[in-house]
């Protein structure tokens, strides 16, 4: 059976956020996208991989799951998810007790309430979406915008553990917009401090 290898990053800098941003919507195309709540502060990823893989193996989160929204800092990480249920699409955010406000019973519904962790069930995305802002104040978080379908948490965590974890990577860890697609990914990363550039990297997956 054939099996995906991926290749070396490519990587591109710019010292203009808007050539930086049109280089990675032009990449992007039609892929599934995050992109930063505020791109000056980003999403910061010290966490992420961490973060990733506990929520996988307590069953948290799952590999088929899309990921609307979120936040994955050095203390406190949240999302906003879309899943299914008996044929049916549901919206979830899941996040810190203490940063989840009580949400209104004709939006959500409580799914569990743990010492470490409140969820909240949503029909509706803008609901969920709009809890999840409510929650986070949307600092340091990304969401699926300008996208026509949000991108699977496999995905994700495939192209961050892979451009994360390069052992001669230098640069921000700060998550400008990212898009996740089956077999490639790009992402920007804001600049690392005063005067240095965004830079752009992307990874495909070929078969051999």
């Amino acid at each position: 059976m054939a099996t995906p290898a991926v290749t070396p990053p490519t990587t591109d800098t710019f010292q203009d956020r808007a050539q930086a941003l049109g280089h990675f919507f032009a990449r992007a195309g039609e892929a599934p996208r995050l992109v930063a709540y505020d791109d000056e502060v980003g999403c910061p990823l010290e966490s992420a991989l961490a973060v990733l893989e506990w929520t996988g193996a307590v069953g948290i989160l799952v590999d088929g799951d899309l990921v609307h929204a979120a936040r994955l800092s050095g203390e406190t990480a949240a999302v906003m998810l879309e899943r299914r249920r008996d044929g049916r699409r549901i919206f979830v955010y899941m996040g810190p007790r203490m940063d989840a406000p009580p949400a209104d019973p004709h939006e959500g519904e409580l799914l569990f309430d743990e010492p470490g962790v409140r969820a909240y069930e949503f029909v509706q995305r803008a609901h969920a979406l709009a809890h999840f802002i409510r929650a986070t104040q949307g600092s340091g978080a990304v969401i699926c915008m300008l996208s026509k379908r949000a991108p699977e948490l496999r995905h994700v965590k495939r192209g961050l553990t892979t451009l994360l974890q390069e052992p001669d990577r230098q640069g921000s860890n700060k998550l400008v917009a990212g898009w996740f697609a089956t077999n490639s990914v790009g992402v920007l990363f804001a600049p690392a401090g005063n005067g240095d550039p965004y830079v752009y990297e992307e990874i495909a997956a070929s078969e051999e």
